[in-house]
């Protein structure tokens, strides 16, 4: 049976390894020129992704990439170089020169859902560090009911993010056309660092550096 302190140390790990403050202002560079509706739809469908890969990591271990034959050095790779390509775009504004081009129409339902899937879902919340985080910690909830209470602490922790969401949304109110064109393109520069540093873990994980 899980003890409180696996508990607090599952609770622990997991607001770490998310890191919801972090989330927030990408979560606003990603969402330039939605509503708040359609904001709040992206974060909800996001986090409840991202709570659904989690879950399911977490039911299943490293079992789901042994079965398909993927490593989590392999995954950190491939999550790494798909934001360092989301990275490039909010530098320089491949995306915003996409939407200049079409109506306001353009953010369809598709659109919404799409973001909310990727980037946002996987790899920003549910990214390769989360998933190793959660593939660790079940191996230390063996039961049927410790896997449960770690689904649990995971529920938690995604209901924060989620939170964390809407939050960003009333600070975009704040920040303007000038402020969100410095965000995003400040933010591009870090997820850049960020994703090569996926790389380069997922480089020395897979090859044993």
């Amino acid at each position: 049976m899980a003890t409180p302190d696996m508990l607090i140390n599952a609770l622990t790990t997991m607001l770490v390894t998310l890191d919801p403050p972090g989330l927030a202002p990408v979560f606003l560079g990603l969402t330039v020129g939605m509503t708040a509706p359609q904001r709040r739809q992206v974060a909800f469908r996001g986090s409840l992704i991202a709570f659904g890969i989690l879950a399911v990591f977490a039911l299943f271990g490293s079992s789901v990439l042994g079965l398909l034959g993927i490593s989590i050095g392999a995954f950190r790779i491939a999550g790494g170089m798909l934001l360092f390509w989301i990275s490039f775009e909010m530098v320089f504004e491949r995306r915003q020169e996409r939407k200049e081009k079409t109506s306001q129409a353009a953010i369809t339902i598709d659109h919404i859902h799409n973001i909310a899937v990727f980037p946002l879902a996987l790899p920003l919340i549910a990214g390769p560090g989360a998933i190793s985080a959660t593939v660790l910690l079940a191996g230390t909830f063996p039961g049927p009911a410790d896997r449960a209470l770690l689904i649990g602490v995971i529920a938690l922790i995604m209901a924060l993010v989620y939170v964390t969401l809407l939050i960003a949304e009333r600070l975009d109110r704040f920040l303007g056309v000038t402020g969100r064109a410095i965000l995003t393109r400040l933010l591009g520069v870090i997820l850049a660092a960020l994703s090569v540093q996926f790389v380069v873990d997922g480089v020395r994980s897979a090859f044993n550096l």
